[in-house]
């Protein structure tokens, strides 16, 4: 089954790319969860520098027209993978929840065109302090969607998020501008995603869902981002080549990392893409770190890993 607590894990790297499943129960030892640290913090760098790439795209084409492009490596990664699989495409095809699965898929590619256009707009610092909500966010919407009880020790750590997001979008200090909303749909959006990955993962296996994933949103936004079609100034095809080998590599680490470390000894270090990101962002895009997007980040990360380790110790 699909490893839900690693649709928990900060969802700013699954923004980058949809986040994958842990294949098998990883073995136990210091040194393997080591490895895995390791591999998830490049997996964040990765994902990091491809966000990057997503910037420097968005700003020249259409979101949905790279989106689109991206989509399709991601498309020959998964039937790649899932080819070498027991069963192969026709096990992979085979799902009790048809429905659910298309709408997974769909709800994840529009969280992505959100993200690559709140990348222009506001910059990968602003727009990943906000996503960073969305394990508050997962917490919050498992009771309504799930029927799942949640404590009122998550309870205050969501409230306690959403204040930092508010220290951070300071809808009252006259700046917010409603891009500034635009990562906190896309994390809506992608907490929405985990909750029904966990559903259909009730009933269907993990490379069931990896593949519905891939698939429904590659359709879906290639019916929609291929009315966008421009063809990419010769420069600009070194940036999409990146950009997709970045998906690429950072999808195989990161199912290295949970193949060799459980995800909730991994889930903490995921937060470094933010790190990474704001590095990025100061020194390859100029952008200012504005001291309320510190502390309101700061305020979210601590609020993102409190939740995570109460559902942790729920389900434990």
């Amino acid at each position: 089954m699909p490893d839900n607590r690693s649709t928990q894990t900060y969802a700013a790297s699954a923004a980058s790319a949809p986040p994958v499943v842990a294949p098998r129960k990883p073995p136990a030892g210091p040194q393997r969860t080591g490895l895995g640290i390791l591999l998830i913090c490049a997996t964040c760098l990765i994902f990091a520098i491809q966000d990057g790439f997503s910037r420097v795209l968005g700003a020249e084409y259409p979101p949905i027209f790279v989106v689109m492009l991206r989509y399709w490596a991601f498309m020959i990664f998964v039937l790649a993978l899932v080819s070498r699989q027991p069963g192969g495409l026709r096990r992979a095809m085979r799902t009790t929840r048809p429905k659910t699965q298309v709408l997974r898929g769909i709800v994840l590619v529009v969280e992505v065109v959100f993200m690559v256009e709140a990348f222009v707009r506001l910059g990968l610092v602003e727009t990943h302090a906000v996503f960073a909500a969305c394990p508050m966010l997962v917490a919050a919407l498992s009771g309504p969607v799930l029927g799942e009880k949640v404590g009122w020790r998550r309870w205050m750590a969501v409230g306690v998020g959403f204040a930092g997001i508010l220290i951070i979008l300071q809808p009252g200090g006259g700046v917010m501008q409603i891009e500034s909303l635009l990562p906190f749909a896309a994390a809506l959006m992608f907490a929405l995603y985990g909750l029904l990955t966990r559903h259909v993962s009730r009933d269907d296996p993990a490379m069931v869902s990896f593949f519905w994933t891939a698939m429904s949103g590659g359709v879906a936004i290639t019916l929609i981002g291929i009315w966008d079609w421009q063809w990419l100034a010769p420069v600009d095809w070194i940036w999409m080549a990146g950009l997709c080998l970045c998906a690429t590599a950072g999808h195989y680490l990161m199912i290295r990392a949970y193949e060799v470390a459980e995800a909730s000894a991994l889930q903490p270090f995921a937060y470094t893409q933010l790190v990474w990101v704001t590095i990025i962002g100061v020194v390859a895009f100029g952008e200012h770190l504005r001291p309320n997007v510190v502390l309101g980040a700061v305020i979210v990360v601590a609020a993102g890993i409190f939740t995570l380790w109460r559902a942790q110790v729920k389900s434990a």
